[in-house]
């Protein structure tokens, strides 16, 4: 019996090991139930990480196998519980399960939980299941089967074909087909041809990429080679920022594993074809995620986009055809190489099939990572995977794709998402940024954020980008402080429109896109702040006030400690006011009045 068929017998506690779960304490909970197993002698218990589960709002989670009991925000104490009473005592332990915020009801299943009911998990069927950090495990969930398939039987024209045939398109944000992207690199001249994996994730709130490389990265490495057999490369390339080092050192281990099992490096599986791949760490520069930029990262210039044609394909990296795909566009092609283009175009939409992953964010209940369907409603992603607006709060709109993508009003929460529905209505994918906003949002402001970022991130290297963004900034800045006039909301969008047209680079092209939604569907709060000098959601600090409501103060003098300007007066015990000239607007006096006594004033 060999050490795998030893621990098919065993019991599984799989501790969640995403970022996200690291920080909030996962690694003491697997050392408890790892001392917990041990000292009750329980033998046939394996306590594994794995990667991030998804739903990061309710970790530490713990998921025991095989019944998949799931238990959320595991401390080192319950995870004690969970080892004496359901490991040795054979009961689940109810007061740990999750409770379902909707019907107020225990939920012990990790497959009946809602968010993940209406989920398609392909890309991370993986994740928060097998322990990455072990290729045994990504073997036994079917891993490499691609690989095998593709170099012992398939010719490397087949393999474009079969991509082609599936309609993958890029998950980066354009959308482009994958294999079409490949056939153009294999009929490129060149002897040596590269693939480059990136994962110079950048975008404010993302985290889609950065969970699948820690969660299942051979999947990710399965489909490097696959896409280099394919296009005819022998060295790949995955650019991953340095702000991922968990990410960046599963990747290690997996990459050395592959190495050991013949499954990269010279003549994998015994074949001629042999391909490797190298980490190259970004520093973090938003503009890298740009393909001739990343490229010339990697040759150790300066990470800035040059002029296209040529494209990529034609002279990338070292000046030689280069595929680039992002970390989700690859992890799909094992499954598209085994399971065939028709079982991948059964899923999603004609034009866009398969899944797509979003980092589920904002004024939702349940906040995480989901994989769903092409064409799939944001209300269906929203509300029922997201659990809808919290403490009975409105959803007010949508911003999707981050810094490159629109915000999309309530009224268009009906339409499907897929690369071609959002055009339309000015949204796009992008990478998979999804933030829930609520009547408390501010949509200049918002405006005001991303564009700072762009800004903030621009290469420099073209004036529209450089100086257009600036000039963007300056203006949505005035207009949260109440300092802007007409004249400058009609400056606004003629800027934004030239930018749109007339960057060097996609990203700068991109960059005026949430300024454009949100001036096309709440123009109305633009006009308000110029005019009136008002901030209806109260969240533009120089637009609002507090205010100290006389006849419900008791004068107990809590604000009086709290402000930490010292704004507040009045004697003890009779009503107390707040010095306009003073006050920081802070909040911290209103959220330490247990009367509700203190108001913002719009």
């Amino acid at each position: 019996m060999n050490e795998l068929e030893r621990d098919e017998k065993k019991r599984r506690v799989l501790v969640c090991a995403g970022s996200g779960c690291v920080l909030s304490g996962s690694s003491l909970v697997k050392v408890a139930l790892e001392d917990a197993v041990g000292r009750l002698g329980l033998s046939d218990v394996e306590v594994t990480l794995t990667g991030c589960h998804g739903f990061c709002q309710q970790g530490p989670i713990v998921v025991v196998k095989p019944e998949g009991i799931f238990y959320p925000m595991v401390t080192s104490d319950s995870a004690v519980r969970i080892a004496e009473e359901h490991l040795a005592g054979g009961q689940v332990v109810d007061d740990l399960l999750y409770v379902d915020p909707t019907s107020g009801g225990k939920v012990s299943l990790y497959d009946e939980i809602n968010f993940y009911k209406k989920q398609t998990r392909i890309v991370l069927k993986n994740c928060g299941h097998i322990d990455p950090e072990s290729i045994d495990d990504y073997v036994e969930s079917g891993g490499y089967v691609a690989l095998k398939k593709a170099i012992s039987g398939m010719s490397p024209d087949d393999v474009i074909s079969e991509v082609k045939a599936a309609c993958l398109r890029g998950r980066g944000g354009a959308g482009f087909e994958t294999g079409l992207k490949w056939e153009l690199a294999r009929k490129a001249p060149g002897e040596i041809k590269y693939i480059i994996c990136n994962a110079d994730e950048g975008d404010p709130g993302a985290f889609m990429d950065r969970s699948v490389l820690e969660g299942d990265p051979h999947a990710v490495l399965e489909g490097m080679a696959i896409a280099a057999y394919g296009v005819g490369s022998a060295q790949g390339y995955v650019y991953v920022r340095a702000e991922y080092p968990l990410a960046i050192k599963r990747l290690k281990v997996a990459i050395e594993g592959a190495k050991e099992r013949s499954l990269l490096g010279e003549n994998i599986l015994g074949t001629d074809f042999s391909f490797d791949i190298k980490i190259k760490e970004g520093a973090g520069a938003f503009v890298c995620g740009e393909s001739t930029a990343l490229s010339f990262s990697i040759e150790g210039k300066r990470g800035m986009p040059r002029i296209t044609p040529p494209r990529s394909v034609e002279k990338g990296l070292f000046g030689q055809p280069t595929v680039l795909n992002n970390v989700e566009t690859l992890a799909n092609v094992p499954a598209i190489i085994e399971k065939g283009a028709a079982w991948f175009r059964s899923i999603g939409t004609e034009g866009s099939p398969g899944t797509k992953i979003f980092a589920l964010t904002g004024k939702v209940k349940n906040t995480g990572l989901i994989e769903v369907p092409m064409g799939t409603s944001l209300s269906t992603i929203i509300n029922d995977i997201g659990g809808g607006a919290p403490n009975g709060g409105e959803l007010k709109a949508v911003q999707i794709g981050g810094p490159s993508g629109g915000c999309i009003p309530k009224e268009h929460l009906d339409r499907p998402v897929d690369f071609d529905s959002l055009t339309d209505i000015g949204a796009m994918i992008g990478s998979g940024g999804l933030v829930a906003l609520d009547e408390t949002s501010c949509m200049v402001d918002l405006a005001r954020y991303f564009l700072a970022f762009t800004q903030e991130e621009s290469c420099g290297k073209c004036i529209p980008c450089r100086i257009g963004t600036k000039r963007m900034l300056e203006i949505l800045t005035r207009m949260v402080k109440g300092k802007s006039c007409e004249e400058e909301l009609t400056l606004l969008e003629e800027l934004a429109q030239d930018i749109k047209v007339s960057a060097l680079c996609g990203l700068g092209q991109t960059a005026p896109n949430p300024v454009i939604t949100m001036l096309r569907y709440f123009k109305e709060e633009f006009v308000q702040h110029v005019k009136e000098r008002k901030c209806a959601a109260g969240s533009c600090s120089d637009l609002i006030s507090y205010v100290i409501d006389e006849k419900i103060c008791t004068g107990c003098g809590v604000c009086v400690k709290r402000c930490p300007a010292h704004a507040v007066r009045g004697e003890r015990k009779k009503p107390h006011t707040i010095d306009q000239d003073k006050c920081v607007k802070c909040g911290i006096c209103k959220q330490h009045c247990v009367f509700e006594a203190i108001y913002i004033s719009k």
